[in-house]
């Protein structure tokens, strides 16, 4: 879930750059650029540890 979010967020400051590109004028401030962009770092970064802990939990209890 957490790589999905950062996903849809990184898609959205993607479009957010292609829309100012071509109307000169991006939809959102340079602040929620910023916010967005933080999210989906957050969201990444969430799940990485999720994915080693899991791995993590694996090789202690190997079944």
């Amino acid at each position: 879930m957490p790589y999905l979010i950062a996903t849809a967020l990184l898609l959205a400051f993607v479009a957010n750059v292609a829309i100012g590109a071509v109307t000169k004028a991006p939809p959102v401030s340079n602040v929620v650029e910023m916010m967005i962009l933080f999210g989906a770092a957050i969201s990444f970064s969430i799940g990485i540890l999720r994915s080693e802990a899991r791995e993590q939990s694996k090789d202690k209890n190997p079944e």
